[in-house]
């Protein structure tokens, strides 16, 4: 398992849902902040603004791609001086989905001299009450330009995800899903290599592009249940016990060790939360032989014992 893949994995609640919009100007929506997860828009035709809160609004083209992480509080309008009104919720889970501003008006077929934006909308689930690291120092909005670099595999991605959603047949259901995880990982890839590419020393994305630290973190999220020593991971890395448990530190603001046990209680909380494995069961897949020693851990990572975790809503 890939570190990348496997946070997404441990992070994902319920299924991600999409909509495909038409704004027919003028428009202003105030998106919501209370969707447990995160989003992305992508202009697919036209052009508007997003326009966040404290900062200077940002003219999205078509083919511009922005992602919003939790609780980001922006909005999208046709022009930053036309006023907000409240975007309504969601469908719960419901997708594929096709909302119009204006439902008496398709695009196509707008009133004479209205201008019409479309744009492909998402919704991703995330357990919020233990984000990742990686996905913590992600910024609130991340804007990716179509005209800065042609991505080909995120434009494949966007192409096929708006056909399935315009147009479902059988089987958009689960091709969807897998579009939209698709499309989160892309995003996700372009900015990390983004950040690569503006030499970022420390954080994440240097993290997964250094060598040493990639293998090690590799070799944790491989199999989590090993009883990991500092040393055995600086083999994997090709470095000192030392070595790597500074360089370790230095990108990521924590030893190797520190992360390995964060790590094991995330992959608990996420057993306890979708199986009814047996509490021995968990502790085992997770590196503990003592069910005892597992309980303890998990209450002072959690704040709850394991069985009261399992029953909280």
């Amino acid at each position: 398992m890939d570190v990348l893949s496997d946070v997404i994995a441990a992070m994902r609640i319920g299924r991600p849902h999409s909509a495909r919009v038409e704004h027919h100007g003028p428009f202003a929506r105030r998106l919501p902040t209370t969707i447990p997860g995160a989003g992305f828009h992508v202009v697919l035709q036209g052009k508007c603004w997003l326009v966040p809160p404290h900062s200077a609004p940002i003219p999205l083209d078509a083919g511009d791609v922005v992602f919003l992480r939790h609780g980001s509080e922006v909005g999208i309008a046709d022009h930053p001086s036309t006023p907000m009104a409240d975007a309504p919720l969601p469908a719960p889970a419901g997708f594929p989905i096709r909302r119009n501003e204006q439902p008496a008006a398709i695009a196509g077929n707008a009133p004479a001299g209205v201008a019409v934006t479309v744009m492909l909308c998402g919704t991703y689930l995330l357990d919020e009450s233990r984000p990742h690291p990686l996905l913590q120092e992600l910024p609130q909005v991340i804007h990716l330009p179509a005209r800065q670099g042609h991505r080909p595999e995120l434009r494949s991605a966007i192409e096929l995800l708006n056909s399935e959603v315009t147009e479902p047949r059988e089987g958009a259901d689960a091709i969807v899903r897998a579009l939209l995880d698709m499309l989160l990982l892309y995003i996700l890839r372009t900015w990390h290599d983004k950040q690569t590419s503006h030499h970022k020393t420390t954080g994440w994305a240097a993290a997964l592009r250094d060598p040493a630290t990639a293998s090690a973190l590799q070799a944790i999220h491989t199999d989590p249940a090993r009883q990991w020593t500092v040393e055995e991971l600086a083999a994997h890395a090709g470095l000192s016990r030392a070595a790597l448990a500074r360089r370790f530190t230095a990108l990521l603001g924590q030893p190797p060790s520190s992360y390995l046990t964060w790590w094991r209680m995330t992959i608990a909380a996420r057993l306890l939360r979708e199986s009814e494995a047996p509490l021995a069961s968990v502790a085992n897949k997770v590196g503990y032989t003592s069910e005892f020693a597992f309980a303890h851990a998990f209450k002072r990572a959690h704040g709850a014992a394991p069985g009261r975790y399992r029953r909280q809503p």
